[in-house]
């Protein structure tokens, strides 16, 4: 049974999660000093999509962990280890830590991490949403929470459900893995590199672009075990084409951090060198959003 629920990663989507679970459950967002200390001053102010002011407990470490603790790992996975290391010796064996990331292999970062000693599961969020200031987050998108199967996996979707953020537990984790994961692997890098907002994907005039990416990822899907009949780059488009955000590539480059592009882009490029395939456009995103980074560069 879940009793308490701790969101480590006080970033835009982990502050909607836990504005949203603190409704009916006891929360604690860990986030960095100045975003937990506006929110513990005047609270967490959600605009967006659902408007309003939550309070809720933030901290900047896990001083303890509970007996029925759910943890979500709402980090970017670059940070994964360092977010881990600190409660690794914390865990119990009733301890579930559901990460709640992007990219291939988020969860395997985080079992080695603590050792096996509690259930790791990985989920996949459709919600979206920008970080504005401290204490203030935009709520731009809302969707479902994909959860790998598990035997606690039906008890963690109820949970999330039950409080707005449709969790469900899927039939094929892996396959919703990559299905996001193409969808990155287009999004981020270009959007980052032309310097528009994910809207700006839909412009027929990146298609031979985009459907290279795609093309690769799909050759390495397939040789993971995973195949899509379906028309990416339309459906990027589709999706997509009207959204007036920012993807949180360029949000890191114009802010002069460090991006997920190892855990996106090159993450097929490392897997596709596994299986003998090469994937040149992807390798060629990475890099060019390497240089970026280290130029500090962002349009």
């Amino acid at each position: 049974m879940i009793d308490e629920v701790i969101v480590l990663g006080g970033g835009a989507i982990g502050s909607v999660y836990a504005a949203k679970l603190a409704a009916q459950h006891p929360v604690t967002l860990i986030a960095r000093q100045a975003h937990a200390d506006a929110i513990n001053r005047d609270g967490l102010r959600v605009t967006g999509r659902e408007p309003a002011t939550h309070r809720i407990r933030a901290a900047t470490e896990v001083d303890r962990i509970p007996a029925g603790t759910l943890i979500l790992l709402t980090t970017k996975v670059t940070h994964s280890r360092d977010a881990i290391a600190p409660i690794a010796g914390k865990v119990r064996d009733d301890t579930v830590i559901l990460c709640v990331q992007n990219g291939l292999g988020s969860e395997a970062i985080v079992k080695e991490a603590v050792n096996r000693r509690c259930l790791v599961l990985r989920a996949i969020t459709q919600f979206g949403a920008i970080y504005h200031e401290p204490g203030v987050v935009d709520f731009t998108a809302a969707g479902a929470t994909l959860i790998e199967p598990s035997a606690r996996s039906a008890e963690i979707a109820a949970l999330l459900s039950g409080v707005g953020l449709d969790g469900r537990v899927s039939d094929n984790i892996q396959r919703e893995i990559w299905r996001k994961l193409i969808f990155n692997c287009v999004i981020n890098p270009i959007t980052a590199i032309v310097g528009c907002e994910v809207g700006g994907i839909a412009d027929p005039k990146l298609d031979p672009w985009k459907q290279l990416v795609v093309d690769e990822c799909l050759r390495v899907a397939a040789a993971d075990g995973v195949t899509f009949d379906i028309d990416f780059v339309a459906i990027i488009a589709e999706v997509f084409g009207s959204a007036r955000t920012i993807a949180s590539m360029r949000q890191d480059l114009l802010k002069g951090k460090q991006t997920e592009i190892d855990h996106m882009n090159g993450a097929v490029v490392a897997l596709g060198h596994r299986f003998g395939i090469d994937c040149p456009v992807n390798a060629a995103l990475v890099a060019t959003i390497k240089a970026m980074e280290g130029r500090g560069v962002a349009q």
